[in-house]
């Protein structure tokens, strides 16, 4: 009854934590997002728990997703440090029990003028199991749990990151594809104006500068063709990186309207406490707990070490009487040690500890902040986007009928072969600006899904 009392003792005492009670530290964040004319009014409703299924509809750029989300190396990488990380956590707690050795031998001693000796031994025991009476191997287990799951939040920042990114890469497909579109009608048009400007020069019509004026929007319109192709090239190369293999090419959108609709906006709400949830912000959280148990090891490291030792076993002279009882053997010890002067190192090292827990503190708050800046700045841009493209679709119809009247004009003399060229400058730039707002539109969509954290479903 007195070892079971003992026993027990040390296991209440070991249960002792000399580390901080963690409260979690107000956002350093207003509450609510801002208002004011790039704002649009948030919905009262919570965020809700979505999965990017849920944002990204079209099932070509799904069926992507679910390719990188197996094949993708970032996420096979991410899955590995979750591995170690938890058989780590599983080394440090381990220190926490005791480790049972066990140990056998034979000895055969031939003396010149003696009979041979023979002895043999078995031997299991206990070496220098430490009582965590001041929770020394408890802290250190729990700051390592806490790493581990932060190393968990961060494979889920990982993936939030490749799902976005893949998103953006798919839309930027298409804008590519239909810059190359706009190219080469542009080059096609300003084709013909060069061989018109060339009759004329020819004919004596018209001066020398329309026919270079005419080549100089033929070349720009081939460069931007041959620059087209080798983005659409860069587009494919990126998402076949993304997904972590060769995919079909006829899951990749040739026009903008095909991505506009299919990618749905995710609604922010009005509190700014969703930022808790992102991947980002709970993996500087979890490393702020896991500072915050270091200090209770460093605090531990103050007191002294006690160590158990304990040693059961049999040896004889014969194998046969090896289990007999009389020669079964057991040994107790306790060991205890403390450093009377170390130059103050172990109190150096509780304020090592509490800095790192500030700076981790630090990191928690600033990684907050940033999500409420990345968040607002999304909002912003959905407040004024719908604006911008009613201005970028305006400017295009009005320049492209501008272009093909001033044409008209221009083949009944009346406009200038200028007024033409203008017109068609004009033309083109609008057409690429509008192509350009409406791909803002849509990466601003995924910066939202991204900001707020992504995927808070189960997939």
């Amino acid at each position: 009854m007195r070892r079971v009392a003992v026993l027990a003792l040390a296991v209440a005492l070991s249960a002792c934590s000399m580390a901080p009670k963690y409260v979690r530290p107000a956002a350093p964040v207003p509450q609510s997002w801002p208002a004011g004319d790039a704002y649009l009014a948030q919905s009262e409703a919570a965020l809700p728990s979505v999965s990017y299924r849920d944002i990204f509809r079209d099932g070509r750029l799904r069926s992507l997703v679910e390719q990188a989300l197996a094949n993708n190396r970032d996420l096979r990488i991410a899955a590995a440090n979750i591995a170690a990380a938890r058989a780590q956590v599983r080394v440090v707690r381990a220190q926490q029990f005791p480790g049972v050795d066990a140990s056998a031998g034979a000895s055969r001693d031939s003396g010149a003028n003696s009979a041979p000796r023979e002895s043999y031994s078995l031997s299991a025991g206990v070496a220098a199991f430490e009582l965590d009476l001041f929770g020394r191997l408890a802290s250190a287990t729990a700051a390592e749990r806490q790493r581990a799951l932060a190393t968990e939040a961060a494979a889920r920042t990982v993936r939030l990151a490749l799902v976005s990114d893949l998103a953006n890469a798919w839309a930027l497909h298409a804008a590519d594809a239909e810059l190359l579109g706009i190219a080469q009608d542009t080059a096609a048009n300003a084709r013909r104006s060069v061989t018109l400007n060339r009759a004329q020069l020819e004919g004596g019509v018209a001066p020398r500068t329309e026919l270079r004026q005419a080549e100089q929007i033929l070349a720009t319109a081939e460069g931007d063709v041959a620059a087209q192709k080798t983005a659409l090239a860069q587009d494919r190369n990126l998402i076949q990186l993304l997904v972590g293999a060769p995919f079909d090419a006829a899951l990749l959108p040739m026009r903008l309207d095909e991505v506009t609709g299919s990618i749905a906006t995710l609604p922010a709400g009005t509190s700014s406490e969703v930022l808790l949830r992102r991947p980002d912000v709970v993996e500087a959280e979890y490393q702020l707990r896991a500072a915050n148990a270091e200090i209770g090891v460093a605090r531990a490291e103050l007191f002294p070490r006690i160590s158990l030792t304990g040693l059961l076993g049999f040896a004889s002279d014969a194998l046969g009487s090896l289990f007999d009882s009389g020669a079964f053997h057991t040994t107790v010890g306790a060991d205890a040690s403390y450093a009377i002067f170390a130059g103050g190192g172990a109190r150096a090292n509780v304020a090592v500890s509490k800095a790192q827990r500030d700076a981790a503190l630090a990191t928690y708050e600033k990684a907050i902040q940033t999500a409420f800046r990345e968040v607002a700045d999304a909002l912003a841009r959905q407040g004024t986007i719908a604006d911008e493209l009613r201005a970028a679709a305006m400017n295009t119809t009005a320049a492209t009928d501008t272009a093909r009247l001033t044409e008209a004009r221009y083949r009944g003399g009346v406009a200038s072969s200028l007024d033409n060229l203008d017109a068609q400058r004009s033309a083109y730039s609008a057409r690429r600006s509008e192509v350009a707002t409406q791909l803002t539109a849509v990466q601003n969509r995924v910066a939202l899904y991204r900001a707020l954290g992504g995927d808070q479903a189960t997939n």
